[in-house]
């Protein structure tokens, strides 16, 4: 009994969610946009911060290239001087810069990878954005026809109104031709009295007729 109330109050709150999503359709469009939107702002800013390490390391390994080669042509000029101590000196320091090197390229890999990857998500997002806005504006056109149409059919009566409209038409047009009736009506008197057996024999053969007729008018005239 529990678990069928609980599907069946599952089920109303489903429907009246649904209700109120299609109620406010074209407002949660744009407010998904809008979150949208601002995710691919900060996942710009994101894109941004990891190319300003990018450029940060390389300069960092340009400036220790720099020293090295300057420091190996220093420690050269103190063997050929006979100063063993610097140009020991100036080999450890080589060795450690070396070491730092490796490790910064090894970062600027890792940090340019991340930038393309980052770059083709943020590119993609912006083009779904973009298409996102289009398929927006053709819903507020949907939506406003859609309106249109239901004030049509408000200030119409609706299509039951047009309907009755119909139907009332054709039932006064299917309606009996009251003279017709009438017509009917008296022939059928006139049966009852038996006054038309006259008239039913004359135009039989039988006898003259109690009415005149267009040829009694035709045989007047041509004498």
């Amino acid at each position: 009994m529990f678990r069928t109330l609980k599907t069946l109050v599952a089920g109303s709150n489903a429907r009246a969610e649904e209700r109120v999503r299609d109620k406010y359709s074209i407002e949660l469009i744009d407010q998904k946009i809008r979150e949208a939107g601002d995710a691919l702002k900060s996942a710009k800013y994101g894109l941004a911060s990891l190319m300003q390490r990018e450029r940060a390391e390389t300069r960092q390994i340009t400036r220790l290239e720099g020293r090295v080669a300057d420091l190996m042509e220093r420690a050269a000029d103190a063997l050929k001087g006979d100063r063993q101590d610097l140009a020991q000196e100036a080999a450890q320091a080589v060795a450690d810069m070396e070491n730092e090197l490796t490790i910064r390229r090894e970062t600027v890999c890792r940090l340019e990878t991340r930038v393309l990857q980052l770059r083709q998500s943020v590119e993609a997002a912006n083009r779904r954005i973009l298409d996102l806005k289009q398929g927006a504006v053709a819903a507020r056109a949907m939506r406003r026809e859609q309106g249109i149409q239901k004030k049509l059919l408000h200030h119409s009566g609706g299509e039951c109104a047009m309907d009755e409209a119909e139907n009332l038409i054709a039932r006064v047009m299917q309606q009996d031709d009251p003279f017709e009736q009438n017509e009917i009506l008296r022939q059928i008197d006139n049966g009852l009295q038996n006054e038309d057996v006259a008239d039913r024999m004359a135009e039989a053969g039988f006898g003259a007729s109690s009415k005149l007729t267009a040829n009694d008018v035709m045989s007047r005239l041509k004498v």
